[in-house]
């Protein structure tokens, strides 16, 4: 096959993440089978206009915040230089509406997961209406495409957008288990360490997190906390942090080196996760691969990646003392605790990328033998 695929980063970009990843575990792997594959991209700094990375051509175009009214137009005249079996957006922000231009070539829209109205709890009314209105006409645009999504709770939410579940697959991410797993782990900390690890975004309400660790402190004022990530709702956090007196154990990490990275998740306990909305959360099976129980909202996504009772636990979202709670129920017992990693480690053992790979190339394939439509 020769592919075009459209997404607003690629996987070198620096502000790119568990989308990225994703798309290009699929795309590189689609070379790695024989074939043609071309992503059109935003720039960023000094990138090349064009580049190739495992295999994968690169065209960038623009800059991001503006993506969505300059890579259509990048996408038109790749599809008029070169014909194409097949056309793969990754819908991870605004939508490029490609079935608009995407002429005779079938879609697959790849989504990890919509903001819907989540999006207000990141940005200020206006933009977010103008983000939430960008997704309100997937289901007239976008209905003679294909989805390929990340988790049942993504698929539930196209379904209940008026898309039709015949036309969605549910494939699961794939995990990096050389890269989560070492030889020589280093001991958990001595001290109960709580981590919570995401982009600093304010919709990803790592703020619930913060005030769950002062409740953890009244029962276990030994713990220390690490914020690990980086973004714009940084300061706003640093500064909740000072007005709660956790200066002295809270630490912001900002972006870790990936031996870093593993390392202190070898040493934490717990990790928190209080977004309201994930495509599927890639961060709690990472975790679950370095025997970290995740305490995480029950909200889509989440519940898909988290099993509730074994290797971590649910809790209602925004709900700082009953994440604290569960959080408790296994830093105060060992050998729950100890249950728990061992289910979390055997769970994140049943993901891997050939799986997603090989499964969302034979989805493809049906659907370019397929076409456009039914």
């Amino acid at each position: 096959m020769k592919i075009l695929a459209v997404n607003w980063r690629d996987i070198e970009d620096p502000l790119g993440g568990g989308a990225e990843q994703h798309l290009h575990h699929i795309l590189s792997g689609a070379v790695a089978a024989g074939h043609e594959v071309e992503l059109v991209c935003s720039g960023y700094g000094d990138a090349p206009a064009s580049d190739v990375i495992d295999g994968v051509r690169i065209t960038r175009g623009g800059d991001w915040r503006f993506a969505n009214f300059t890579l259509p137009g990048v996408v038109r005249r790749r599809l008029r230089a070169e014909r194409r079996d097949l056309l793969i957006e990754d819908i991870n922000k605004i939508p490029f509406y490609t079935p608009l231009y995407s002429g005779d070539v079938p879609v697959v829209a790849v989504v990890p997961h919509l903001f819907g109205r989540t999006i207000y709890r990141e940005t200020n009314p206006l933009v977010a209406t103008y983000v939430w209105s960008g997704e309100w006409p997937l289901p007239l645009v976008y209905r003679n495409a294909w989805f390929e999504v990340i988790s049942p709770s993504t698929a539930d939410d196209l379904v209940g957008r008026g898309l039709h579940r015949d036309r969605i697959e549910t494939i699961f991410c794939g995990l990096d288990h050389e890269r989560f797993s070492l030889d020589d782990p280093p001991l958990r900390a001595e001290r109960p360490l709580v981590v919570c690890w995401s982009r600093l975004r304010r919709y990803k309400s790592t703020d619930v997190a913060i005030r769950a660790f002062v409740h953890i402190r009244e029962e276990c004022p030994d713990a220390d906390m690490l914020v690990m990530g980086q973004g714009p709702d940084e300061p706003r956090l640093r500064a909740l942090v000072q007005r709660l007196g956790l200066a002295d154990h809270v630490r912001f990490t900002g972006h870790l080196p990936w031996d870093e990275l593993v390392r202190t998740l070898h040493r934490a306990h717990v990790f928190l996760n209080p977004s309201p909305k994930e495509g599927w959360g890639l961060t709690v099976v990472e975790a679950n691969q370095c025997g970290v129980p995740v305490i995480a909202s029950d909200r889509p996504g989440l519940r898909d990646s988290v099993r509730d009772g074994q290797t971590g636990l649910l809790v209602p979202y925004g709900d700082a003392r009953a994440m604290a709670q569960a959080a408790l129920s296994l830093l105060h017992d060992r050998d729950l605790w100890a249950c728990f990693s061992d289910a979390a480690r055997a769970w994140a053992g049943t993901f891997s990328w050939s799986r997603c790979v090989g499964e969302s190339l034979a989805f493809f394939e049906r659907v370019a033998a397929t076409g456009k439509t039914p």
